[in-house]
């Protein structure tokens, strides 16, 4: 079997693994990702494309941020809107100048691929029967298959980062008497669309209705991408393109003169939501990070920035045992990830509670969430919780140690 020796071996190549490689690369630590999908469809996959303000700021400084400062689209507040009104939460002024910015996650996947094969670093696609092994011992290893049809190879690690997603099969490889899963599933699903149409606003709108949640959000400043709250084992196929955008125009209506624009969409799905978190983030040499360690509802836009806001915390803690062999912050990841991650989870279930309608709601209920969205909207203190949890909470002390290039 051929082996090979590398300081840090990351599983998945998503934006937890990517950017954890990168922030080695800039530290001298040497890694090899492995990815169980292909390169083009790890970079023409749709997902989020919402990045906090923190995120922009720590790609700009790993130097990723070429294409992002100058495609992403910058939003300095978003929209809520009920009772056919639209209120708007002004970030610039309430979190003294932050903002988001709108950028594709397969846009910043082909900036991340790019800088990797660029500085000469390992990504095997396409790899099969991956395992990890000696996650207790003095040298743990990663075996694989570079496809279907190779003979196995195996690389041995100081350290394994698990970035594989919810579905991988580095969290499965710890003990199941080790982790403390906590899980929510909520009634209710997304369906979402992505529509070749110009978006119909210039920011994200959040609309309560008592048919359900829809959120006009968008990838480019020509493509649109917009969700209804559906219940969970709803068929897609019930759904023609002129069913979406009937019900979309009825519960993002204003009342204010404004109307959505209609385009052909393009793609189309149901996605359940739930919530999920697992301690500890770590196991032995094995730390997880990302979809790996936790999901969010995709309400508050957090899932990927959660993921970077892991690796920064992971690559600061590698790169203090490299230069010093301290593990302090190593020993200390997952408690230090975990309160970000549990106030994450907090406003995310906030925000998803706050406008989805309940199956058993009551007439009090409803009442009950306009009455707080009135309060949200009409109360500057109330507004800028808001605000400053959606624009990326500070990091902690520390996490906010720069990463610095080797010398």
């Amino acid at each position: 079997m051929p082996r090979g020796r590398t300081q840090v071996g990351i599983v998945g190549a998503g934006p937890a693994g990517l950017v954890l490689a990168h922030l080695l690369q800039l530290q001298g630590i040497d890694s090899v990702v492995l990815e169980a999908r292909s390169r083009q469809y790890c970079e023409e996959r749709i997902r989020a494309g919402v990045l906090e303000q923190g995120t922009v700021d720590l790609l700009t400084e790993a130097g990723l941020g070429e294409r992002l400062q100058r495609d992403g689209l910058v939003h300095h507040g978003i929209e809520l809107r009920f009772s056919g009104r639209g209120h708007r939460i002004d970030f610039d002024d309430l979190t003294g100048g932050s903002g988001i910015t709108i950028y594709a996650q397969h846009e910043l996947i082909k900036d991340l691929i790019k800088a990797r094969m660029d500085a000469g670093g390992q990504i095997f696609f396409e790899v099969a029967d991956v395992s990890l092994h000696g996650l207790n011992a003095d040298d743990s290893s990663i075996r694989f298959r570079p496809n279907e049809n190779s003979d196995f190879q195996e690389f041995s690690c100081d350290f394994i980062a698990g970035c594989d997603g919810f579905h991988g099969i580095c969290r499965p490889s710890i003990p199941e008497a080790v982790l403390t899963v906590y899980d929510r599933t909520y009634p209710f699903a997304w369906l979402g669309i992505l529509a070749e149409v110009p978006p119909s606003s210039e920011e994200l709108i959040y609309a309560y209705h008592e048919r359900g949640f829809a959120l006009l959000s968008m990838r480019s400043p020509s493509m649109s991408r917009l969700y209804l709250q559906c219940a969970p084992e709803e068929d897609i196929a019930n759904w023609s393109d002129e069913r979406i955008w009937e019900e979309l125009q009825l519960r993002l209506r204003s009342d204010e003169g404004w109307r959505l624009a209609e385009g052909p969409i393009i793609q189309k799905g149901i996605t359940g939501m739930r919530s999920v978190v697992v301690e500890p983030m770590q196991y032995g040499r094995l730390f997880l990070a990302g979809d790996a360690a936790h999901i969010v509802p995709p309400t508050g836009a957090k899932g990927l920035n959660l993921a970077v806001a892991d690796v920064r915390v992971l690559a600061r803690a590698l790169g203090e045992f490299y230069s010093s062999g301290r593990r302090s912050l190593l020993d200390g990841y997952s408690k230090t990830c975990l309160r970000r991650v549990w106030k994450v989870q907090r406003f995310s279930w906030w925000m998803t509670s706050m406008l989805h309608r309940f199956a058993g709601d009551s007439a009090f209920d409803q009442q009950r969430q306009l009455a707080e969205l009135d309060y949200v909207t009409g109360s500057r203190a109330a507004a800028s919780t808001l605000a400053e949890n959606y624009v990326g909470l500070p990091f902690d002390a520390m996490e906010t140690d720069p990463i610095s290039p080797s010398r």
